[in-house]
């Protein structure tokens, strides 16, 4: 009796302290209010299926307790039973997973006219990029990777000679436009996580990962790492700030492209290679 009893307060506690004190996301400042509504559902059927098994451990402690003279009856096995639990178990899982698997389809496809970002992973850095006028991102390969070439740019690549890059740990994004986030990771599993945008995806290293969402609310939001990626990993964090369409112009107008990097690159190696040379007399 003294666990039925226990099990009962336990259950009881549990309830009144969702009621009392109840759980809630970071405010939403994106589209995607199904993924929210995906959670809620999770939480009311795993807390449903918490309350009644628990409730019925209780039931079968007090009911099936021992008594003197009252011995149980071997029942090897109940066809009965086990359509209902089959039945019961599978209708929960198709509730559990199919909202998820309907937000997650829609969650990586992006709208045609979204707003390309690639958003570039490295210990324990984040770096940004936008396509240029031409609307291409530019080919990257490890091996064009280096301190003046963090993304791994090809020099030969024409789609890529106007894309603007952010070696920064803040990028801009345009109220009310559908951004497609493409992820790129250098080094090891990293995760890039906006709370209120819901945004989330894993970065694995030779992989492309992609998400979409359309921020909603104008802010400063951070970003961070929620994948454990090395002892720098808490100090991995950046800001997306959501502004109105003529700020985001002006700001992304100031931004550098990949050409004129490079060539300030070859000049400044030049001049380093030059300086070492003695002066001509007159």
């Amino acid at each position: 009796m003294i666990m039925a009893i226990v099990l009962a307060i336990i259950v009881v506690a549990s309830v009144l302290f969702h009621i009392v004190n109840p759980w809630w996301l970071t405010p939403l400042a994106s589209n995607w209010k199904p993924m929210d509504d995906t959670l809620t559902i999770t939480l009311v059927i795993t807390g449903l299926f918490f309350v009644v098994i628990n409730l019925f451990v209780v039931y079968t402690l007090v009911r099936f307790r021992h008594r003197e003279g009252v011995r149980a009856v071997r029942q090897p096995e109940s066809k009965s039973l086990e359509r209902w639990l089959i039945g019961v178990t599978t209708v929960g899982i198709i509730a559990l997973l199919a909202p998820g698997l309907v937000v997650y389809a829609n969650y990586v496809k992006a709208p045609p006219d979204a707003l390309t970002l690639e958003v570039l992973g490295q210990q324990w850095q984040w770096r940004f990029r936008f396509a240029g006028a031409d609307g291409k991102l530019g080919l990257t390969e490890t091996r064009f990777v280096s301190a003046t070439n963090p993304f791994g740019l090809d020099p030969a690549d024409a789609a890529g000679q106007d894309d603007i890059l952010i070696a920064a740990d803040e990028v801009h994004l345009p109220l009310g436009k559908p951004v497609n986030v493409l992820l790129r990771s250098h080094d090891v599993l990293h995760h890039f996580y906006v709370p209120p945008f819901r945004g989330r995806m894993n970065m694995v290293p030779g992989q492309i990962r992609t998400f979409w969402f359309t921020p909603t609310v104008a802010g400063r939001y951070e970003a961070l790492c929620s994948q454990l990626c090395g002892v720098g990993h808490p100090n991995m964090r950046a800001h997306v700030v959501v502004e109105d369409a003529a700020s985001f112009q002006a700001w992304h107008n100031a931004l550098p492209t990949f050409a004129p990097m490079q060539e300030n690159v070859r000049t400044a190696a030049a001049a380093g290679a030059g300086g070492s040379l003695p002066e001509r007399g007159p």
